[in-house]
């Protein structure tokens, strides 16, 4: 006889919900009110736990973990303290600034978390009634201020019940919509077939990296289309969980720049399209995968001269009565890119940036910035450690990371912006901002042009929090009016005391006076991270996987130190499927780019741009290390060759104008397109085909040679050695490659690479370009004949 046939029902799924969510979701009300606040960092918020922790008696719980269930929902937290002799449950709350400043509105929601523990509370340890109490500590005096009630047990079930009711139709949708997309997304196919080559081998690495929970770095090829090669096996993966694998909750693509975002958004929109169909988007794609795009909040600010609350911003007046509608429409439409939700938000008279903020919890991909996963302040992080979400991080052009992961946990303060606050400050804060500039003069009085200080000066530092205690204190008693030299100084004052808490031997502090003429110095106090690996780590191992990829990641030990990679993490080089003959790349020899050489050597590099031209019409790059540069060799060209047509890259370009620029190439006529290394240009845009033909790179890209940048590399060689290479030689050829990236694109590209300087020809340098290039040397006198040159490959003998 065979098994007995199993009758059992499966268990139902259960919408597990955090106790903060619940309450945010279900209990506030009236507007949105920030009124300037500066919100602690997480490592200040969970200091100021341990703090109030630490002066309660030997009988005080901490973190005391709660659930229940209650039909479909789970619902769980800690409470913060608990005292079982007082029988008093305690919910601590962070904050700066003056008490009063914390609204009513902010307090019932704190109430209400207090209220869903006290329940809670009560259920498990079979309590009639609890004192639960508010504890709001003071950050900058560490006073406290200490709120407390008594509840009956049956006061605050009726309480835990009535939330719970308002929540429950919404976490029934959740749970369908999370079947609905495991199902969507296990029968995803890969939207162009075959693969590319490379492709293949970079999305089955990302596949197991998501299932295994681990970091993996992918140098891979520009052109091989990483964008898809990752996010495809990452949604897949996501589609997929099993008891021996890790689940993953939500997709985080992250990238440095806007160009970046926009390709992984229509890599998305490419995975939702029915296979085979290209012109048609399926509905159920749209409905299973929510896709949200977050902004940055001055680019996403309607109303920038307004503060965020209601009494300033008409986009915050009732914003948390009229949030569950704009809520619902978002998600049933499944259409969260920056313009459809501004259109939305508009709709419904809210701010499109807080409805974004709000939107993270119920979206399943998120694209946006380093900074939301990476930066202190970021929220993605917070919420995915507050929320316990597993989370795969994508980190595109990830070579970039080095650079902003340094300006995120540095700061500085500038005499100009003290000097500005002073001239607008209302007369209460005269006084407090005439104290800082006296101290920064007692500072910065005999001190040379740069220099490199042990620390920041002690009273300086004590005279800072002064100031920024008393400027927010003023703006909490004066919400409505928006000052913004005194804010920015205020932000700046705050940035700068939160770096020095976490000063070691990772940064530096650095005091540099620039001179602006007539007489006039301004001066410039910073801390400055050096390597950024010590802030990052944490956020790399807090994904339950992440990837990293770009063209240029060499070499590996580098970036690997640098960004703090986990000792158990992955690497790979994916091989390029380009061939050599592909791109013919020429070295000009005998031709300095160097800062002093330049004026004789101009008119060589205009003559051969001008050549390759007219020999080969079409569409070029040309890269050069600084605008002032740039104008010099277009001013050349136009004066020598001006039948040559060319357009340039202008300081400070809006994204209107970037776009124009890349537009040039896409459907304008044949010429030069003259472009700053390391800027917009130089990476992150597809150009294939006869879209770009051709690149020129006049500069090694090497960091300018001034006293930060020794300083850096002093620092580094201390730190890690190979100083030198560290700060500038890596970084350099870096941009090198990754410029020369855009000129092959697709399988059937040709193109030309100029590299227009004597020191390509060094070993060293040769080393870090990659290896399928097959080098021509080119001397100044050949280069107008064009003479064929054997090509060289690092295989045979250096012809130098």
């Amino acid at each position: 006889m065979g098994p007995m046939p199993n009758n059992e029902t499966p268990p139902s799924p259960r919408y597990a919900v955090a106790v903060r969510q619940l309450c945010e979701f279900t209990a506030r009300c009236g507007d949105l009110d920030l009124r300037f606040s500066a919100s602690p960092t997480g490592q200040e918020g969970i200091a100021g736990h341990a703090l109030v922790a630490q002066r309660r008696s030997a009988h005080y719980e901490r973190e005391v973990a709660l659930s229940a269930d209650d039909g479909l929902l789970t619902v769980r937290g800690r409470a913060d303290g608990y005292d079982a002799r007082e029988n008093l449950l305690e919910e601590v709350k962070t904050y700066r600034g003056r008490f009063d400043s914390i609204t009513p509105q902010q307090q019932a929601l704190h109430w209400a978390q207090a209220q869903i523990y006290g329940h809670l509370m009560c259920q498990m340890r079979g309590l009639e009634r609890i004192d639960l109490a508010l504890v709001y500590l003071n950050l900058e005096n560490t006073e406290e201020t200490v709120l407390r009630q008594t509840h009956e047990a049956a006061q605050l079930q009726a309480f835990y019940q009535k939330q719970c009711t308002l929540f429950v139709a919404w976490a029934e949708q959740e749970l369908a919509h999370q079947a609905e997309r495991a199902q969507a997304l296990q029968a995803l196919d890969f939207p162009f077939a075959p693969m590319r080559p490379g492709q293949r081998t970079l999305a089955q690495a990302s596949w197991h990296a998501a299932r295994q929970g681990r970091c993996l770095m992918v140098q891979a090829p520009t052109g091989i289309g990483k964008t898809l090669g990752t996010l495809f096996p990452s949604l897949k993966a996501m589609g997929k969980a099993n008891t021996q694998d890790q689940t993953i909750d939500k997709l985080f693509y992250l990238s440095a720049k806007s160009s970046g975002r926009d390709l992984a958004l229509r890599a998305l929109t490419h995975l939702a399209l029915k296979p085979g169909d290209a012109a048609q988007r399926t509905d159920a794609a749209v409905r299973h995968v929510r896709v949200l795009e977050l902004m940055a909040r001055e680019k996403a600010c309607e109303h920038p001269d307004k503060a965020c609350h209601g009494q300033s911003c008409p986009l915050a007046q009732g914003y948390y009565d009229k949030l569950p509608g704009a809520r619902a429409a978002a998600v049933a439409s499944g259409q969260m890119d920056a313009a459809s939700l501004r259109a939305l938000a508009l709709d419904h008279g809210l701010c499109p940036y807080h409805l974004a903020q709000e939107l993270i919890a119920w979206a399943d991909v998120v694209v946006g910035d380093y900074n939301h996963w990476f930066d202190s302040h970021a929220t993605l992080y917070s919420l995915s450690m507050a929320r316990s979400w597993r989370v795969a991080v994508l980190v595109d052009e990830a070579h970039n990371l080095v650079e902003r992961g340094r300006q995120m946990y540095s700061a500085e303060l500038d005499e100009a912006s003290i000097k500005a606050a002073r001239q607008v400050a209302p007369p209460p804060l005269k006084k407090d901002i005439a104290r800082l500039q006296r101290q920064w003069r007692a500072m910065r009085q005999g001190r040379p042009d740069y220099s490199a200080l042990p620390e920041p000066p002690a009273a300086l530092l004590t005279t800072m929090a002064q100031t920024s205690a008393a400027i927010g204190a003023w703006q909490a008693e004066h919400p409505s009016q928006v000052i913004a030299p005194l804010q920015r100084l205020w932000f700046d004052l705050l940035a700068f005391s939160q770096r020095c808490q976490t000063l070691g031997q990772h940064s530096l502090v650095d005091l540099t006076v620039h001179d602006l003429g007539t007489r006039s110095e301004r001066a410039v106090l910073s801390v400055r991270n050096v390597v950024p690996a010590h802030f990052l780590k944490p956020r790399l191992l807090g994904a339950q996987s992440c990837v990293l990829f770009s063209a240029t990641l060499t070499p590996t030990e580098h970036y690997t130190r640098m960004l703090g990679l986990p000792e158990d993490s992955l690497h790979l080089q994916v091989p390029s499927p380009f061939r050599a003959e592909q791109l013919d790349v020429r070295i000009l020899q005998d031709v300095s780019t160097r800062w002093r050489d330049r004026s004789k050597s101009l008119q060589t590099l205009v003559d051969v741009m001008a050549d390759q031209w007219l020999r080969q019409s079409g569409k070029y790059l040309a890269f050069f290390s600084s605008f002032d540069y740039l104008s010099q060799a277009s001013q050349a060209l136009e004066q020598r060759h001006p039948l040559v047509p060319q357009w340039q890259q202008k300081a400070r370009m809006g994204e209107p104008e970037q776009r124009a620029f890349v537009e040039r190439f896409r459907s304008g006529e044949p010429g030069i397109g003259f472009a700053v290394l390391g800027g917009s240009f130089a990476e992150g845009i597809d150009l294939p085909g006869q879209q770009l033909i051709g690149a020129f790179i006049a500069t090694l890209g090497l960091p300018q040679l001034n006293p930060v940048n020794e300083e850096l590399r002093r620092r580094i060689d201390a730190l890690m050695g190979q100083g030198d290479e560290h700060a500038y030689m890596y970084p350099g050829l870096r941009k090198v490659v990754q410029a020369a990236g855009r000129v092959i694109r697709d399988p059937d590209d040709q193109g030309v690479l100029w590299l227009m300087d004597e020191r390509f020809t060094q070993k060293k340098v040769i080393a870090l370009l990659p290896p399928w290039w097959q080098l021509k040397f080119i001397a100044p006198r050949d280069a107008p004949a064009m003479r064929d040159q054997k090509p060289w490959t690092p295989a045979e003998p250096h012809p130098g």
